[in-house]
């Protein structure tokens, strides 16, 4: 096979119906630790996850497999080419698609993300709305990482159908934003985190308004001469509640006000 598959370890969700990840990418190795390590690792022991890798070289033509060509219009810097990411493409829609039929189900296509600076800055609700659709058949993404000074236009325009950036800073690659969403997405599914509130308490959540996240202190009480704040202590957890609320929307207001217009405070 051409892809380099990460999944289930273990038992859990039947693989038609995991939440997959199909990285289209020149560097598949730098996939290795996130289904290895840390808390998402859980995620892919279980089977809830599937991670694979496409190399567009593999889709390529001739000895060296070449997969990029110099702009035409001159300029620094080397361009993916269309041909060999339109056959990756189309292998991982095959392999998705009998993947479907293999558990008894129509094949849904799954939504081709570009990382890119033309796109649209990733959020808390695009990344949960991407959790939500674990379990479902065909859930998942194929997501697109880009080098050199980027892909042929014509192949984005004719398959590309999200772009996504994760700030307003260029990369060398997209692996580095694939793996920060995969982490983002992973950690909202049920089980990984261990805790069920874990992800609720966090910043931008909308049970808090999508603000930020409150301080948070832990032992022991007096470090650097000064205090843990004493309504922490108070084991009134009405009062613990109020305060964090507060904390939350000062922090917000401090550190990003932009957040503040579409916040939802009680």
């Amino acid at each position: 096979m051409s892809e380099t598959a990460l999944a289930a370890s273990g038992g859990g969700s039947p693989a038609g119906r995991s939440l997959r990840f199909d990285v289209i990418t020149l560097m598949p190795e730098w996939f290795d630790a996130i289904a290895q390590h840390g808390v998402v690792r859980r995620a892919f022991d279980s089977g809830a996850v599937q991670l694979k890798r496409w190399n567009p070289r593999d889709y390529a033509d001739g000895g060296y497999r070449r997969v990029d060509d110099r702009p035409f219009g001159g300029g620094p810097g080397m361009v993916l080419m269309a041909e060999p990411l339109a056959r990756t493409l189309q292998a991982v829609q095959a392999d998705r698609a009998a993947q479907s039929i293999a558990v008894g189900a129509d094949a849904v296509g799954a939504p081709v993300v570009l990382f890119s600076p033309a796109g649209t800055p990733l959020r808390h609700a695009r990344v949960a709305a991407m959790a939500q659709t674990a379990g479902q058949v065909d859930a998942g993404v194929v997501l697109v990482c880009g080098r050199y000074e980027g892909i042929d236009q014509r192949w984005i325009d004719a398959h590309v159908t999200e772009q996504i950036s994760l700030g307003d800073f260029v990369l060398s690659g997209g692996e580095i934003a694939a793996l920060a969403l995969i982490d983002a997405v992973v950690r909202l599914l049920p089980g990984v985190l261990g805790d069920a509130q874990s992800p609720v308490q966090e910043s931008f959540h909308p049970a808090h308004g999508g603000l930020l996240d409150c301080p948070h202190y832990t032992r022991p009480e007096v470090w650097g001469g000064q205090a843990v704040p004493e309504v922490l202590l108070s084991g009134n957890h009405a009062r613990i509640d109020a305060w964090r609320q507060e904390q939350r929307q000062r922090l917000t207001a401090q550190h990003r006000p932009d957040l503040l217009p579409a916040a939802k405070i009680k």
